[in-house]
């Protein structure tokens, strides 16, 4: 089944009215960006680019798709027969999968027909909003989990199969270890992880009986779920008699136990200590439960003694605040040769856009840490021998005078005459840039609660390229 028609009926319209108005061969440019960091963070992770590129790449509308189109009524036959032969014709330019990215640079920018500008808008905000919107909350959570891994567990709490497997991939770039969603693996690469739930051990007689049955068939990856009953009582008890009546003889050792429930911090604890004294300092600790970054944060402070985390519903879910405010704004047109910079006002200052063709490079210091983000026109160059001023564009009097730094610019082509161009990260070289980039990051930026805010300025000529155009559009009002 073709999705070229998942997308709000507006995308339509309007392509239909450009069609009608003969702007077939008008180009415009767009931006994706977001407004606001997730759960107040201070950044946010971008994921979705492979996702989009593959739908830009079967992009068709099919029979079927036109002859409802058709039946529906309301679209010229011209503007149908022209949908027919629809294949997007723009170029894509985007950050790497995986980088760090913040609020108000544009992090993908579509430059195309206009008609195709418009009929991307739907599918590309499913894929960037959804998708970097759980690697965000992945980063958050592996964050707070330090070196300790994190595995994913919320493929049944997902808001859909797209969501739960897609999900996974963003998860894993946002820094989780693998998952427990055996899809995600095959398709992505994945490492899919899981052993056992509560019904396997109430589906015997006893639980000793459970544990005994599932070493015999998994010695050499023996996880046991000891709190069906009573954790420490019975399941840890049973976990070590399995132990000495099974594994040992066979040459291995408990590789782990698993806690689902209760007080995480204190049963860990206490675990480790019935643990270490059978012997088996190398057996593993997971705890899993409804956990998230704040309850991760608390445990670590607390110094339970957890080897590993699994995090279901409230990572796959983003349950928090499941929402990533991306949009995609029209910032110029293009006539006749000539570039016509677009500008959206607001009473709200962050909702006025930026206008113009951009780029965005992000500084470093001698230290490879990031300074700021400096969006600029797309024709700019900003020379790393020099001085630069850095100033914020709601209070142009705030300045910062940077010295001996680097500019990477940040915006790739990665779509031109019809394929994939450039350097597209894998989802391996996406984990990989998401750690660098977090690396790259202050403390200060990344904490949970009232985290440093990160400085995304504008090069002085597009600062005044968005005032003209703001004091040409209030002018006309007077």
């Amino acid at each position: 089944m073709s999705n070229a028609l998942l997308m709000d009926y507006y995308e339509l319209s309007m392509a239909n009215s450009y069609f009608e108005q003969g702007r077939t061969h008008e180009w415009a440019v767009f931006d994706y960006y977001f407004r606001r960091v997730p759960d107040n963070g201070g950044y946010a992770v971008f994921a979705g680019l492979t996702a989009l590129l593959a739908f830009v790449e079967k992009l068709r509308f099919s029979e079927e798709d036109i002859a409802f189109l058709r039946q529906k009524g309301g679209l010229s036959e011209d503007f149908l027969a022209y949908l027919n032969d629809f294949h997007f014709r723009g170029e894509i330019y985007a950050f790497p999968e995986g980088s760090i990215i913040f609020p108000n640079e544009p992090v993908v920018t579509v430059r195309a027909p206009l008609i195709d500008c418009q009929l991307l808008e739907t599918m590309l905000l499913i894929h960037l909003n959804h998708q970097s919107l759980i690697a965000t909350k992945a980063a958050r959570i592996c964050t707070q989990a330090g070196t300790r891994p994190v595995f994913e567990f919320g493929a049944r709490r997902a808001h859909g199969a797209d969501a739960a497997l897609l999900g996974a991939r963003a998860a894993y770039i946002g820094g989780i270890a693998g998952s427990a969603n055996t899809q995600a693996e095959l398709t992505f690469g994945v490492p899919a992880v899981g052993t056992m739930a509560h019904a396997y051990v109430q589906s015997f007689d006893s639980e000793y009986d459970a544990f005994a049955a599932y070493a015999k068939c998994y010695p050499t990856n023996t996880v046991l779920l000891v709190d069906t009953y009573d954790t420490l009582r019975q399941g840890i008890p049973n976990a070590i008699k399995v132990q000495r009546d099974i594994l040992a003889p066979l040459g291995h050792t408990l590789k782990g136990i698993r806690i689902d429930s209760g007080d995480l911090a204190y049963l860990s604890t206490q675990a480790r200590k019935l643990l270490d004294e059978a012997g088996l300092q190398q057996t593993q600790i997971m705890v899993s439960n409804s956990l998230d970054e704040y309850l991760i944060k608390d445990l670590t402070t607390q110094h339970a003694a957890i080897d590993a985390f699994g995090v279901g519903e409230r990572l796959i879910t983003a349950r928090s605040e499941p929402v990533f405010g991306g949009v995609y704004k029209i910032v110029s047109l293009e006539k006749n040769g000539e570039i016509i910079p677009k500008i959206k006002l607001s009473e709200n200052a962050i909702k006025t856009t930026t206008p113009g063709f951009k780029q965005v490079y992000r500084l470093y210091d001698q230290k490879a840490m990031a300074i700021a983000d400096l969006v600029t026109l797309r024709d700019e160059v900003i020379d790393e021998n020099a001085p630069y001023i850095l100033f914020d564009p709601l209070n142009p009097w705030k300045k910062k005078r940077i010295t001996h730094f680097t500019a990477k610019p940040m915006l790739q082509c990665v779509w031109r005459e019809g394929k994939r161009v450039g350097t597209i990260n894998t989802l391996e070289q996406a984990r990989l840039q998401a750690k660098a980039d977090l690396h790259s990051l202050w403390d200060e930026v990344k904490r949970l609660e009232n985290p440093h805010g990160y400085y995304v300025d504008l090069s002085q000529a597009l600062w005044q390229l968005k005032q003209d155009l703001i004091e040409q559009h209030t002018g006309q009002m007077l």
